[in-house]
């Protein structure tokens, strides 16, 4: 079940992921997400697109970008960075090849919270040109200045602060 918040959007785009050989005994392969594409073939997930020299590119699949109304801030300082990213995030699984795709996102502090899960694979990459266009027209369209508003502390109340008599055991 999804809570969808009115005013929202979603659109799809593919990931392109490479798998190259580990340098390390401890890991067979490497793996990283290369590309975030806008236009993309439809193909069954992890479709091998190109092998090379030890080296496999993947359409890792297809996964939605939401956008929220009221995420718009953190969509700006996105804007704002040269240049704006997409974060995609793996997460591994016993099934072969070894990850899912799990999530691709314009939200900064929604790649924070997969970050610190510590088991997922998380890449910044860089914002396709059309992606752009439109997380900036969302924002133009979503976006409201939120005033700051300081809230006064409560008075302490005196009489619950002074000394109580000791009780006597009788």
């Amino acid at each position: 079940m999804t809570l969808d918040v009115p005013g929202s959007l979603r659109v799809e785009i593919g990931v392109v992921v490479e798998r190259r050989p580990g340098v390390t005994p401890w890991a067979d392969y490497a793996w990283q997400p290369r590309e975030v594409l806008e236009d993309f073939p439809p193909a069954a997930p992890w479709t091998v697109l190109r092998e090379d020299a030890g080296r496999t590119l993947f359409l890792a699949g297809s996964a939605e970008v939401a956008l929220y109304p009221t995420d718009t801030d953190n969509y700006i300082h996105n804007l704002e960075q040269d240049p704006p990213r997409v974060w995609v995030v793996l997460r591994p699984v016993a099934a072969a090849p070894g990850y899912a795709l799990q999530a691709v996102t314009v939200d900064a502090g929604e790649a924070q919270l997969y970050a610190e899960s510590g088991a997922d694979l998380l890449e910044a990459l860089p914002m396709p040109p059309g992606l752009r266009l439109l997380v900036e027209r969302f924002v133009a369209e979503h976006h409201r200045q939120r005033e700051f508003h300081k809230r006064k502390r409560d008075r302490a109340d005196t009489e619950s602060l002074g000394r109580r008599s000791r009780v006597d055991d009788a």
